[in-house]
């Protein structure tokens, strides 16, 4: 499941309209596959599971996240069990941004695949967290987390696939032809 992000703009086949929606196109439910990989014990695991994105009352989404995690312990096993997170999408000035809020209101980072600000980063002291998202697809995008700091050495990959009406397979073009 690695992948190199894309860049749009050198994908001709990705191409992203001049009036690209993000709300509109994140809106429903996603298949998450993510490989994660601690570079300082090279520890690999992985998550899968599913990501929905829920109209908001600030014209924004919610963001909700849960699926199964496969991680080594330090004993020599291997945790299998439910991991979820949540976090709240507002808009932007522009409809191709939308800026991630933790649940409690604090910053995360910007959410974009302009190629001009499809890279942001979040301070958590004491490791800086770098992400870049990349749009594959009128059906499926990934990012990536690389974090570094004296705590953690990690890469994140997550590609998302979006999920029908009945749980599988992509929905059919949306707004600004792509999927709804």
């Amino acid at each position: 499941m690695n992948f190199q992000p894309q860049n749009a703009a050198r994908d001709p086949a990705v191409h992203q309209p001049q009036e690209f929606d993000l709300r509109a196109y994140l809106l429903g439910s996603w298949s998450v596959e993510r490989t994660l990989w601690d570079r300082s014990s090279d520890a690999r695991g992985t998550f899968t599971g599913v990501v929905r994105f829920s109209p908001n009352d600030d014209g924004g989404l919610a963001f909700h996240e849960e699926g199964t995690m496969h991680w080594p312990t330090p004993a020599g096993d291997r945790f299998t069990g439910p991991a979820s997170r949540d976090y709240v999408l507002h808009p932007t000035a522009v409809p191709d941004a939308m800026d991630m809020m933790f649940p409690d209101g604090r910053p995360f980072h910007r959410m974009s695949f302009r190629d001009e600000s499809s890279q942001d980063e979040h301070w958590c002291d004491p490791d800086t967290y770098r992400v870049t998202y990349a749009l594959r697809g009128p059906d499926e995008f990934s990012y990536a987390w690389d974090v570094h700091g004296p705590r953690k050495d990690q890469l994140l990959e997550s590609v998302l696939r979006r999920l029908g009406p009945n749980g599988a397979g992509p929905t059919g073009p949306g707004p600004n032809g792509l999927g709804s």
